[in-house]
């Protein structure tokens, strides 16, 4: 009898040790894959966020998809069927990025998404969400066009919107920040700053030093970007400036004509 009462207690106290267990490691991947809460867009663009799955029901299968070579923006395309079918296995899943075309008023409109996988799936194919829109123009079209080019692109209208500007791009935030955000993001140290969304359009011809709405830009990458690290440790390669699409950007006066100077007449001797 002693025994069996002994049986009985240790059963007792290995189910709620088991049960604790099974509470504690539930509790543990929850933390560390997204949840449901993440699930969908983080901002107003609608794309950055989503799953490769989602993203496909939303806009339709991909007309291509294409790889990088390395750094550079030189890729390799394959057709949907050859990609799911081969190239998929050969080069990795999140290293191919969807691509629709749309013509919109005679603009050829390309748009590229990039993923990043799920890190915290151990499997052969983890889930991959958008990180990257890569929006390309043929021909490119002044700053002024885009918003009627790219319905996701509904920029901000205060001047003091934080905006900043290089030679070759315009970058502009939008909205508040999202701390989910950080799921899509591959900068070292991403949870000590704040994550927003970011429009950065690029001219391969170069920006005027006199910034218009009438530049002409070949692509705008839509992304989740920091304007704390921007301030802090990018302040030699941004420049602030007033927000391009607000009032006040469109009355400010034109600069002065650099100063002109005389050639010295030349005098001779009678």
């Amino acid at each position: 009898m002693r025994v069996i009462r002994y049986s009985r207690l240790f059963a007792r106290r290995f189910a709620s040790v088991t049960l604790f267990n099974c509470a504690l490691l539930s509790t543990l991947l929850s933390c560390l894959a997204p949840s449901s809460a993440l699930a969908g867009a983080y901002f107003e663009d609608g794309y950055l966020g989503l799953t490769q799955a989602e993203l496909r029901a939303k806009l339709g299968q991909p007309q291509a998809v294409r790889d990088r070579k390395a750094a550079l923006r030189v890729f390799n395309y394959y057709s949907f069927q050859d990609w799911e079918k081969y190239f998929k296995k050969l080069i990795s899943p999140q290293n191919g990025e969807d691509v629709y075309n749309y013509k919109r008023d005679e603009i050829t409109v390309r748009y590229s998404f990039g993923y990043v996988p799920d890190l915290n799936d151990p499997s052969d194919y983890p889930p991959l969400y958008v990180r990257l829109v890569d929006i390309e123009f043929s021909p490119p079209v002044p700053i002024q066009q885009i918003p009627s080019l790219v319905p996701e692109f509904r920029p901000p209208t205060e001047p003091d919107a934080p905006a900043f500007r290089s030679n070759l791009w315009v970058l502009i935030f939008k909205g508040p920040p999202s701390p989910d955000a950080q799921f899509i993001i591959r900068e070292r140290g991403k949870e000590r700053l704040d994550w927003s969304l970011a429009f950065q359009m690029f001219s391969l011809q170069g920006l005027p030093e006199f910034l218009t709405i009438q530049a002409p830009i070949d692509r705008m990458e839509i992304s989740a970007q920091s304007v704390q690290m921007v301030k802090e440790r990018q302040r030699l390669t941004h420049e602030p400036i007033l927000n391009p699409f607000s009032k006040e950007f469109a009355l400010r006066p034109p600069p002065p004509p650099p100063p002109t100077t005389k050639i010295p007449k030349p005098t001779y001797a009678d």
